[in-house]
């Protein structure tokens, strides 16, 4: 298994291709035409007798196929290698509605084109037995990408129409464009607004009619996108100084709180009541306090008490709602 591992499956293909010429070939000519070394060679032809049953006469001062019609079929992947390539085609549907499904696509199909004819994969049996479910994401025109990424290449500034979560209408921005990221498929800039003066974060499907300008930029020195993002966490701009926050999971989902990653500098605590006790620091106040509202009362935030306070806040307004439609 270790000497399979070191072969090189397109070159072998290559001297395939070489040996069905009906001439005798030297290990010293074939490793010319390689650019490897005879040595090399003869190791692959070894393999090829062995591996494909390939009739080959000779030694290295010359090698040829013993049966004119013989060609090697097919490459083997291993395992893995064929669950990869199984899973490409509905991985990408993560990447749906913008460019890249289309450019990751491309890419695939020409290193399909610039393999010999003789690979063949088949990886229908795993096809039907793998699904991904991807985040819903925003609605964003592929024409905006190009612009955006454009805008970035060129340091030059982006002017577009740009509608808050908490407006109803549009209103002019420019800004200067230092970084995209995208966060479990949806997408958004982070740059210098022209009218705010500061770095903001922008999402790209609240934009509209964008334009790159003429005008030039240039990144500050001291520009870091852990200030704006925390890559574990989220997107969100709060707080450039991390908070240090304190989690209790309910037992009810003690195995999902201790199967996850939630930090990379975590501390994590299974306690005796079946409870599980999780703290970090993070930047992300906005994300954080998503996702425990979103757990209901399986997760209690501890501190900091900034933030319990503020979450007690939240729910009170959303007890509030659900008790004035009850008057109703």
């Amino acid at each position: 298994m270790e000497r399979q591992k070191k072969v090189n499956y397109l070159r072998i293909i290559q001297i395939d291709q070489i040996l069905a010429t009906d001439q005798s070939h030297t290990s010293k000519e074939i490793a010319k035409i390689l650019e490897t070394t005879p040595r090399t060679i003869q190791r692959d032809i070894e393999f090829m007798k062995d591996t494909f049953r390939a009739p080959i006469e000779g030694d290295y001062r010359g090698y040829r196929y013993t049966e004119p019609n013989f060609f090697i079929k097919a490459i083997p992947l291993t395992e893995g290698e064929a669950f990869s390539v199984a899973v490409l085609e509905p991985l990408l549907q993560q990447y749906r509605n913008t460019p890249l499904e289309t450019q990751m696509l491309s890419i695939f199909k020409k290193i399909e084109s610039c393999l010999p004819d003789k690979i063949t994969i088949d990886t229908s049996v795993l096809d039907p037995k793998i699904s991904f479910i991807p985040d819903r994401v925003e609605i964003i025109k592929p024409e905006l990408f190009k612009i955006i990424f454009d805008s970035i290449k060129r340091s030059r500034s982006l002017s577009f129409e740009y509608r808050p979560l908490q407006k109803t209408s549009f209103m002019q921005r420019t800004i200067d464009p230092y970084h995209a990221v995208c966060q479990r498929g949806n997408w958004y800039v982070i740059g210098k607004c022209h009218d705010k003066g500061d770095v903001r974060i922008f999402s790209f499907g609240r934009m509209k009619n964008a334009l790159v300008t003429n005008e030039k930029f240039s990144i500050p020195k001291d520009f870091k996108t852990s200030d704006y993002f925390d890559s574990e966490m989220g997107v969100w701009l709060s707080d450039k100084i991390p908070v240090e926050v304190e989690l209790l999971f309910d037992k009810e989902i003690a195995t999902y709180a201790t199967n996850r990653i939630w930090h990379s500098e975590q501390k994590l605590e299974e306690r005796q009541d079946g409870s599980v006790y999780l703290k970090f620091k993070t930047t992300q106040k906005n994300e954080l306090m998503r996702f425990i509202l979103g757990q209901g009362h399986t997760v209690k935030l501890l501190s900091p008490q900034t933030l319990v306070d503020e979450l007690k806040a939240e729910l009170k307004r959303t007890q509030e709602m659900y008790e004035a439609e009850a008057l109703h």
